[in-house]
């Protein structure tokens, strides 16, 4: 769940919109395990793991950006997923970046 504001805490500034953004390829030897499960069934814990990475990396972009404001939260987060060309694709989180008083 993601909050609009800080429990026990007021927010004295909005600094704007802040995001973060990580672009993932598919490695050929994860597609081959992949085509694989898709056949037999089960979770391609091969792509669980590039997702989980990616959002990491994404986050921690954000986190940056909003540091680099001087922000003490971020409120309003929001993950967005696409693709952008065969086999890549782009996981986008981003949200307000605010300073609390």
């Amino acid at each position: 769940m993601t909050l609009m504001e800080v429990p026990g805490r007021k927010i004295s500034e909005n600094l704007g919109l802040v995001y973060g953004s990580c672009v993932r390829a598919r490695h050929l030897g994860k597609d081959i395990t992949a085509l694989f499960k898709n056949v037999v069934g089960g979770e391609v814990r091969e792509y669980t793991k590039l997702l989980a990475e990616s959002r990491e990396q994404a986050i921690d972009r954000m986190i940056d950006e909003a540091t680099g404001r001087g922000a003490d939260a971020i409120v309003g987060l929001r993950f967005s997923a696409s693709e952008i060309a065969s086999g890549a694709a782009e996981i986008l989180v981003y949200g307000t970046a605010v300073r609390l008083k």
